[in-house]
């Protein structure tokens, strides 16, 4: 059953969705009568304006034509705006399916996930599911730049994370909850850019600004030339007009021969200039909205944005600059406009070296204008992330001795649908204290464990959490679950499990940045019974220690018996229920050691051989 905030927020999608469908059909509808009246205006224009020729004077004819020609150009100034109307309803349209698909965690209808590198020894990332298709990453990323859409990957795969920079985001997080119209037009700007395919990336600009050059070179070339156009222009009107020499034609062959010694100088600088002047239009446009917004209500996300704010520093006032000379350099792909000006006065060499002014400046705050944009791309997604699951809170960190380390209420898994999804109580007290999960096969251990582990993550990111209420330290998550061997080093998959609970062992010998919290799925899983029992009882002891807290998973009903003699060890366990062929799973933790395992139980049902008085138990 459904959480009426929750199914009122849906409602609230879902009529989103409709408006934007509505309100583009008539759009559309209103768009496709333009090309008829273009049609008719032209053909109007042409009869009376011929009539008009043909039968007033002149000057009568003459205005009345130009009246035509307004009116006929005020007809196409319409049409492009209703164009444009159409492109951002559109838009509208694409951001409400696919804010719904992130609420209903519907794939279909979101965009695929932005790939992010991530070494195959990070200690949960591969275990969690943090990045990669249908991930925690993929279904909260609404960035609009492929910068932001790092920044939040980063912030989710955090090693080492702080308590204090998570709460400070937690903070940023509640403030740009409080500004939907800021993220509905910064959503709106990327998708207007991208048309949904692909994010805008700030990587070329930076690039580019690693290309910068000392322009002292250049300022003395355009100072000489400068002045031998002067003299061109002095001798030829002096030989036009006076009968002197046409000494003009040597200095004019000595004018253009600097300027062929500079060419390849100057084509450096313009090579890139009309992508240039379209990279820096979009940034502009994605600033636009982080530069005028007020941000009464946002005082920490405004600090971020310091830098886009700062009076002459202000984007729109630079990239206006950035604009003018850089359509003005682009003039330089007409040959014969490009032969004339550069006849006449040093054209090229002069956008050359305005571009790598431009370049110099831009240096200077570029960098800090994209690390601003892509803080508050990624402060967004969390933000979107905390309004489309209006059950989900933010959790309370703590450094309180006497307050359980972990205490979770309701805890369930964010990529889990709502209707199905089966939420646990769980709370770890002391430092040292672990949980051993036993139960049987389908049962939710596993689940669980990842429930953990990506709550952990979401809270040391800052964002909500799928619970009811959480209380923890800002722990550092290492995981072994998801063992995989690898033919091409040579790795089997118990050597690559045995290095992998290595690493766990290895992180709780530090006892600073933080806690560890690990997470271990049936450990050892990869030898036989009995040396499995053996290693896991050592590595267990091994374990516990007061660097750490954690939950172990395993098959091995011996190891509960562990729980009897380790203060700081304690048991649990998932359970399920024979109805008629069928086992029938709750996916509730309780406490104590497994009493049922169900592997035949399985092997029967899928029809193996299985004796039947092995099912009795």
């Amino acid at each position: 059953m459904l959480n009426p905030s929750r199914a009122s927020h849906l409602s609230h999608l879902e009529n989103r969705v409709n408006t934007a469908k509505r309100s583009l059909e008539r759009v559309k509808h209103i768009e496709a009568r333009y090309p008829w009246l273009r049609l008719a205006g032209l053909i109007a224009a042409l009869l009376f304006g011929y009539l008009a020729a043909s039968l007033l004077p002149i000057w009568a004819a003459g205005a009345i034509i130009l009246l035509l020609l307004a009116g006929f150009i005020a007809l196409t100034r319409a049409h492009q705006r209703v164009i444009l109307a159409v492109d951002r309803y559109q838009a509208l349209l694409h951001l409400a399916e696919d804010r719904l698909g992130r609420a209903q965690l519907d794939w279909s209808h979101l965009p695929a996930h932005f790939p992010i590198p991530v070494s195959a020894e990070h200690p949960f990332n591969a275990d969690l599911m943090i990045t990669g298709a249908r991930s925690i990453h993929a279904l909260m990323d609404c960035c609009i730049s492929a910068g932001g859409s790092r920044q939040l990957a980063s912030w989710l795969l955090e090693t080492q994370p702080e308590l204090t920079t998570a709460v400070e985001r937690q903070l940023q997080v509640q403030e740009l909850l409080r500004l939907p119209t800021l993220r509905r037009r910064l959503s709106l700007a990327g998708i207007l850019l991208s048309r949904g395919e692909t994010r805008w990336d700030g990587d070329a600009l930076l690039e580019w600004l690693s290309r910068g050059k000392n322009d002292a070179s250049l300022r003395s070339t355009l100072i000489s030339l400068s002045i031998l156009a002067l003299i061109n222009l002095i001798l030829l009107l002096c030989s036009s007009f006076f009968s002197f020499p046409p000494y003009w034609i040597a200095t004019l062959l000595f004018y253009l021969g600097i300027q062929a010694y500079h060419f390849r100088e100057s084509s450096e600088s313009f090579g890139q200039s009309l992508d240039l002047a379209r990279r820096l239009e979009a940034l502009r446009q994605l600033l636009s909205p982080l530069e005028d917004h007020p941000f009464k209500q946002a005082p920490r996300v405004a600090e971020i944005c310091a830098t886009i704010r700062q009076g002459q520093q202000r984007p729109s006032q630079i990239l206006r600059v950035a604009s003018r000379i850089t359509t003005a350099a682009s003039l330089r792909n007409n040959p014969f406009l490009s032969v004339l000006l550069n006849l006449l006065v040093p054209w090229d060499v002069f956008f050359a070296y305005q571009l790598e002014k431009l370049q110099a400046r831009l240096s200077v705050v570029l960098p800090q204008w994209l690390d601003s944009l892509y803080r508050v791309d990624a402060l967004c997604s969390l933000a979107e992330f905390a309004a489309l699951n209006p059950t989900y809170i933010f959790p309370t960190f703590t450094t309180e001795e006497d307050r359980p380390l972990f205490h979770a209420k309701g805890l369930g898994h964010p990529l889990l649908p709502y209707e199905t999804r089966v939420s646990n109580d769980f709370q770890l007290d002391r430092p040292g204290d672990a949980v051993l999960i036993t139960g049987s096969n389908m049962s939710g251990k596993s689940t669980f464990l990842r429930t953990l582990g990506v709550t952990l993550c979401l809270a040391s990111a800052g964002s909500v959490v799928a619970a009811e209420g959480l209380d923890c330290r800002a722990f550092r998550v290492f995981t072994s679950m998801n063992i995989a061997d690898s033919l091409s080093d040579g790795i089997s998959y118990f050597y690559a499990e045995v290095r992998r609970l290595k690493m766990v062992l290895d992180a709780l010998q530090v006892s600073e940045p933080g806690p560890v919290f690990y997470l271990i799925d049936e450990i050892f899983r990869g030898t036989n019974n009995r040396e499995r029992r053996i290693g896991s009882e050592a590595y267990l002891r091994a374990l516990l220690n007061e660097k750490g807290i954690g939950v172990i998973s395993t098959h091995d009903l011996e190891l509960a018996k562990l729980a009897d003699e380790i203060v700081h060890l304690r048991n649990g366990h998932f359970r399920e229920e024979i109805s008629g062929d069928r086992m029938v799973f709750d996916y509730h933790l309780r406490n104590g050691a497994s009493p049922t395992t169900n592997a035949l139980r399985i092997m029967a049902l899928a029809g193996l051989p299985i004796p039947p008085d092995s099912l009795k138990n």
